[in-house]
């Protein structure tokens, strides 16, 4: 069966978020054919639809990371479209509906390279369909972070590391290509997930930072500087109305 492309959605709603909104943000399908963006500024839609650390967007007036919009649109299609097919469809209604404009460059920045450690990858091969689709879904608790990543490459976990999690650029340097099985279960620091981290307890003083839990799957996260290609807003306005 060939699969059909998503090219854009049919309709989408946006609406400013409500100002007496006390909820979280997220960005979901809610069901095969309804894409769902909650309480998210326009950057960081720009930040999720491009798959990009926020350091890594520049320029835009200062609404541009301020404003919260609430963003409802229908899919096209009879099957679900995946992760990199949604993005693709937001990237599409964010030029259509916010006139977003962009260029990118090259800049050094602070970032956080991806590597093996000395003795090796302690990953194990995914037991998933070779054609699943990977899952790296994080679970935000007081004082605990949970991670169950499935079928997922490393570039694909640094991919999401530096767009919801780190405060800077991720790079992979693992060299590693296959897909992996694995959890990681750390506590949460202050800088992590854009600050939005519940207070612990004292019982999460017993969990591994982030940076030594990733050390049990024989992997380093090492802060450094380095080359990143950077997404310049040429042009963004306030979303056309419905």
């Amino acid at each position: 069966m060939i699969r059909p492309t998503f090219e854009a959605f049919e309709v989408a709603t946006i609406k400013p978020t409500d100002p007496d909104y006390k909820g979280g943000r997220f960005i979901t399908m809610q069901s095969t054919h309804v894409f769902a963006a909650k309480n998210y500024t326009v950057k960081a839609l720009v930040v999720a639809a491009y798959n990009l650390n926020p350091r890594a967007v520049s320029g835009g007036p200062a609404w541009f990371d301020s404003d919260r919009y609430d963003i409802v649109a229908k899919a096209p299609n009879e099957v679900r479209p995946n992760l990199d097919e949604q993005m693709s469809m937001l990237r599409k209604l964010l030029a259509e509906r916010f006139g977003l404009s962009i260029h990118r460059e090259q800049k050094e920045l602070s970032i956080y390279a991806l590597t093996v450690a000395k003795n090796g990858p302690k990953l194990k091969a995914s037991t998933e369909p070779p054609d699943a689709p990977a899952a790296l879904v994080n679970r935000i608790f007081p004082g605990r972070a949970l991670l169950p990543a499935r079928n997922a490459t490393m570039e694909q976990f640094a991919s999401m590391m530096q767009r919801a999690v780190l405060d800077r650029p991720v790079v992979d340097r693992t060299g590693l290509s296959g897909k992996y099985d694995f959890d990681l279960e750390w506590m949460p620091d202050e800088v992590q997930f854009g600050g939005q981290v519940p207070a612990g307890t004292p019982e999460a003083q017993q969990r591994p930072d982030l940076f030594a839990a990733i050390q049990q799957l024989g992997l380093r996260l090492d802060a450094t500087k380095g080359p990143v290609e950077v997404l310049v807003i040429n042009q963004v306005q306030r979303p056309t109305a419905n």
